[in-house]
């Protein structure tokens, strides 16, 4: 059950109104559930839907190895929501169905190339270290460029305050969907009642 609901369109603010209209007329064509709880601050809701945009669809990073990152972050925080909906979109984006899998169970992925090794590497070392050694910093730069490596760190970012987010107010999995994470502090892989 979310802790947050949805303001209903009547009852939103000039400035919530506009921000919703951004949302629905940019390429998502809706409004992504994060922003359940950051329209409580229209220009949190503002800045954060724009900087989401950017790195999903406006980096150098082909859409395999974005989904790739997001998944690994998705994973790390246990956020249901940020699984279910890209994990359709990683499959879409050609990631093996294996590959998921090992993530979703927490196991090191067999990838099929060397970029696709470099993003689930050094993804994983900020998310679990907050850092990368010398030589995942020189393998990753040397796979994605610099500004890949720089999105590549905006996408994990971004996606950290989508999931610290959705996992707070326990938004976006409908009631009727299990998830499909297990976490060992919540055995039955669903959230804190």
């Amino acid at each position: 059950m979310p802790r947050l609901n949805a303001v209903p369109d009547a009852e939103l603010s000039p400035e919530q109104a506009s921000v919703c209209a951004e949302a629905r007329s940019g390429p998502r064509g809706k409004i992504p559930a994060p922003m359940i709880a950051w329209l409580r601050n229209p220009e949190l809701a503002r800045r954060a839907q724009k900087l989401g945009e950017l790195l999903r669809f406006e980096t150098s990073l082909e859409p395999q190895f974005t989904e790739l990152a997001i998944l690994v972050c998705g994973r790390h925080w246990t956020s249901h929501h940020e699984w279910t909906a890209h994990k359709a979109l990683a499959l879409k984006a050609g990631l093996a169905p294996e590959a998921i899998a090992d993530i979703a169970a927490r196991r090191v992925p067999d990838l099929q190339c060397d970029r696709q090794r470099a993003v689930y590497e050094v993804s994983k070392a900020l998310l679990t270290d907050g850092r990368i050694s010398a030589e995942l910093y020189e393998r990753g730069t040397a796979q994605l460029g610099g500004q890949g490596m720089v999105e590549l760190v905006g996408v994990l970012g971004y996606y950290c305050l989508v999931a610290l987010t959705l996992n707070a107010f326990e938004l976006g999995i409908p009631e009727n969907v299990a998830p499909e994470l297990r976490d060992p502090q919540f055995p039955a892989g669903t959230p804190a009642a």
